[in-house]
């Protein structure tokens, strides 16, 4: 099945079947890719921080809408104050006035009858100002009408959201050009395995003819001592590619979130000839967007929230307002009680004087703006030097890989002459020691110009911020 074809709900599917070991997963490049991009820890986060991002934009437009508070509080008083109000009433009884209270007859008048009619001060019952035991409780509504920090907060979770997704977006293009040069080098492994493979059979079997010459006296033995060394440095050679594929293999299974019991194989084949040429030639006429790097997105942002912090700092000269409205309840109300049931007012907060704190403020914040916007203009001119760098850099390592194919063909026609004339007696072990050598060297230069080439288009593409960077 091509990788075209591939379904992708059965590979996910078969990723997430649960309990079954020694699996085995054949992944192309570009399936690797997309399932980084859904189980990647990396971005899982990232895609974590737009989630964060869009609560933190929602707190601060709350900020600005209705508060509702409600609280409630239980009281017990061991003693409940009283209150008498005193006051004066008639009587015919005359009562000695108590210095303590002021009670008793303050005047007195004879009537025609020779009766008395007394004035007196009397205190009245004792009114309690409070009760023993109560329960209120109060609801308060209150609404922001001014506050200038809070405007620019508005403008800041543009801000702020606007750098969040600039910081996804890298995130992305980081784990994709990760996970493509991981796959890149496990191919260049495994094209080196299957060609040392066939050069130690190649030479186990010239050694087993030239044992049997050996031991019929047409060879000597320093001739086989020679040729086994060859084959024992391919074998050392065998078994440091096979760790590097076991751990390379444990790598990208880690940045794909695969099992480490899931074994994977590689689906393409290592990318060499003119799709290499091509999309080199490509991208050295390919003219560099500043606009579309991400890097320069995300310098652009910092000097919005820089620019955001400015105006921030000058907020805190203007007054803050508030509208708020209470009403109470209480469960046992006393006979005499003070507190109103609703209440409707305005706050306003005023800042007067703070000694150039304020100010002091200000100018800090607008120096940091002053050093955001040196920060844009450094980071611009770095990168345009940057794209032609990397434009260069592409140039060089697609001629070196030209040169290293033309070598590697001409290594190995070198190898096989070599080889062929050693069979037939015309050359010495050393000559074929040397020819091998070559040869391996020639091979692993190769594929490593293939390797550095789709690295450093990788690169370019990846500042250029052109999708495809699996090409």
């Amino acid at each position: 099945m091509s990788r075209k074809t591939f379904p992708l709900s059965l590979l996910v599917l078969f990723f997430m079947a649960p309990g079954i070991s020694g699996q085995v997963v054949r992944l192309s490049l570009a399936d690797a890719t997309s399932r980084a991009l859904q189980k990647n820890t990396a971005i899982l986060n990232s895609q974590l921080d737009i989630k964060i991002s869009k609560k933190k934009v929602w707190e601060t437009i709350a900020q600005g809408l209705p508060h509702v508070d409600a609280k409630s509080a239980y009281q017990h008083l061991f003693s409940v104050p009283t209150i008498s109000l005193p006051g004066t009433r008639l009587s015919d009884t005359y009562i000695p006035v108590d210095p303590s209270t002021g009670a008793g007859t303050i005047s007195q008048l004879q009537l025609s009858t020779g009766e008395y009619i007394y004035l007196n001060n009397v205190i009245g019952p004792a009114i309690p100002l409070g009760v023993k035991d109560n329960i209120s409780a109060d609801i308060t509504v209150s609404q922001l009408v001014f506050n200038g920090s809070f405007f620019v907060g508005l403008m800041a979770t543009k801000v702020y959201s606007e750098l969040t997704l600039h910081n996804v977006e890298k995130t992305r293009l980081d784990v994709l050009e990760t996970v493509a040069n991981t796959y890149r080098m496990l191919q260049m492994a495994e094209e080196s395995r299957k060609i040392l493979t066939r050069n130690l059979e190649n030479t186990n079997k010239t050694l087993s003819e030239i044992s049997e010459m050996n031991k019929q006296g047409f060879l000597e033995k320093t001739d086989v001592d020679q040729l086994e060394i060859a084959a024992n440095n391919v074998r050392n050679a065998l078994n440091r590619i096979d760790s590097n594929l076991d751990m390379g293999y444990r790598l990208l299974k880690i940045q794909l979130g695969i099992e480490d019991s899931v074994r994977v194989e590689l689906g393409d084949e290592m990318e060499t000839g003119e799709s290499l040429t091509s999309w080199g030639m490509r991208l050295l006429s390919e003219q560099f967007n500043i606009e579309q790097n991400v890097d320069y997105k995300l310098v652009l942002s910092s000097e919005k929230a820089a620019r955001i912090d400015l105006r921030l700092a000058q907020s805190r000269f203007f007054p803050t307002i508030n509208a708020f409205y209470n009403h109470n309840e209480q469960l046992n109300s006393a006979a005499f009680n003070p507190v109103p049931k609703d209440v409707v007012g305005v706050n306003v907060s005023l800042p007067i004087f703070s000694s150039g704190e304020r100010l002091a403020i200000a100018s800090q914040k607008r120096l940091a703006l002053r050093q955001a916007e040196n920060t844009r203009e450094l980071v611009a001119n770095s990168l345009l030097m940057q794209a032609r760098e990397y434009q260069s850099d592409v140039r060089l390592k697609m001629e070196k890989y030209l040169n290293q194919k033309k070598n590697k063909e001409l290594s190995e026609l070198i190898y096989q002459r070599t080889l062929e004339k050693y069979r037939q007696g015309l050359a010495s072990s050393m000559d074929l020691m040397n020819s091998q050598n070559q040869f391996l060297t020639s091979l692993t230069d190769y594929y490593q110009s293939i390797y550095d080439l789709q690295g450093s288009r990788a690169r370019l593409l990846k500042m250029f911020n052109i999708s495809d960077l699996n090409r």
